[in-house]
């Protein structure tokens, strides 16, 4: 689960699910303290923000203690998902700059 305590985010939900009807499709909502809203997400789905306001701060709720190894990602800009970020992308860490694009035969996540 994750709430906006502070700003405004724009919160993406990829799904990434195996056999799911909306695999690979995506859902955005803004987060923010005003609106008061959290989003669930679901397990075999992926998650990222843009930040709309500065010094936003979110709250992560998470099913399990975090572990490295289980840990994967896509590109913000992956063709195949084709996900329209609300402004320029212009401040990405090194390490999501280099993630790998899906390619055509990725059949989802088994969860």
């Amino acid at each position: 689960m994750v709430r906006c305590l502070k700003g405004r985010v724009w919160d993406v939900i990829l799904d990434l699910r195996a056999g799911s009807p909306t695999f690979l499709q995506w859902h955005a909502e803004i987060l923010s303290p005003e609106a008061a809203t959290m989003v669930v997400i679901p397990e075999g789905c992926a998650h990222g923000f843009q930040v709309l306001e500065a010094n936003s701060e979110l709250l992560y709720l998470h099913t399990a203690f975090y572990e490295p190894k289980a840990e994967g990602a896509i590109r913000f800009d992956d063709p195949l998902v084709k996900i329209r970020w609300p402004l320029p992308v212009t401040d990405l860490s090194q390490r999501d700059q280099n993630h790998a694009l899906l390619t055509h035969d990725f059949a989802g996540l088994h969860v």
